[in-house]
């Protein structure tokens, strides 16, 4: 006979034996395998987690004065830059780590070719000669016409004679302007040549940091790999989730404060730029972005950070 509790009384058992509850726990206890007692402590610490994540009791109304949310610093964008046509690698001008600012020279691809088709347009929408020639014999022949058109009228020359040279006229001065199209079309040839030349230029489209190089001069650049990786730190984004019930206290334009976490610390004053119109109803939570000025790259992005939301100011735009 087993006594339990207090008062040390035993408990009849559905077999007719009888035994104490608390007993057979402490035997299952003793029993418990070391990975059970494991998943029983992660168990016990989400559940911790989740009851601290509340931010108010049942009735209350939180609000963004009340505390500060963890966020993220992310990039404001990430750029993997390519080149316009595939081709051979003549140089790559910048390593990882590397700063860059907006339409400088990153990589070139090899353009002998190209230069040498640029030089020869130049040089062909730079003669003027058949156009000069053309339009001289067209003139030449005009005044002929109008002289023997005036001795057809004395009967000096013939019928003949005057049909000819009006007829020459007016092919010398289709001629003139073929020779003006062709011209035209010469110099036309040269913007295609230099925008070919263009193509084999890699500039940086943003002003950012050189985060992955992965070809080098001498590779051979396909259609389907890039060249470099950059990321535009000026502005950073600061990600962060809220519960759904602060949705109508934030408004695009606001004012917050971002706190990076150790070791770049320090206050930073941004605004929000982007509020999810999706939310999340299976968190119970939806999205802000904040953008952060970061002229001197200061803050790095990839880092924790706690944003506190400050007071709603006049400037800040509602939400339509």
């Amino acid at each position: 006979m087993q006594l339990c509790g207090k008062m040390r009384q035993p408990v009849e058992t559905a077999e007719g034996r009888r035994s104490c509850p608390a007993l057979r726990i402490r035997s299952v206890r003793r029993r418990m395998s070391g990975s059970y007692r494991a998943d029983a402590a992660r168990a016990f610490a989400i559940a911790v987690l989740v009851c601290l994540a509340v931010p108010a009791r049942a009735g209350e109304t939180p609000s963004l004065a009340t505390g500060s949310f963890d966020c993220l610093v992310e990039p404001h964008r990430t750029v993997k830059l390519g080149a316009s046509v595939p081709g051979l690698l003549s140089q790559v001008h910048v390593d990882r780590g590397d700063q860059v600012a907006v339409g400088q020279v990153v990589a070139t691809l090899e353009s002998n070719l190209e230069e040498a088709n640029a030089a020869l347009a130049r040089a062909k929408a730079g003669n003027e000669t058949q156009v000069i020639s053309t339009r001289a014999r067209a003139e030449f022949l005009r005044r002929k016409t109008e002289r023997n058109s005036q001795l057809r009228e004395k009967s000096v020359v013939s019928e003949a004679a005057l049909d000819e040279v009006s007829t020459d006229a007016g092919m010398a001065d289709q001629v003139a302007k073929e020779a003006i199209l062709n011209f035209q079309v010469a110099k036309l040839e040269v913007k295609r040549a230099e925008e070919l030349l263009r193509q084999r230029t890699v500039r940086s489209p943003v002003r950012g940091i050189v985060i992955e190089r992965v070809l080098s001069g001498g590779e051979y650049r396909h259609d389907t790999n890039h060249i470099l990786t950059i990321s535009e730190l000026d502005p950073l984004n600061v990600e962060v989730f809220l519960p759904l019930a602060l949705y109508k206290q934030t408004s695009v334009g606001q004012q917050v404060e971002v706190l990076p976490e150790a070791p770049v610390g320090g206050q930073h004053r941004g605004r929000i730029a982007v509020i999810d119109r999706v939310l999340d109803a299976a968190s119970g939570t939806y999205g802000v972005r904040i953008k952060l000025p970061n002229p001197n790259f200061l803050i790095p992005a990839g880092i924790r950070c706690q944003v506190r939301f400050l007071t709603q100011e006049v400037s800040a735009v509602p939400r339509r």
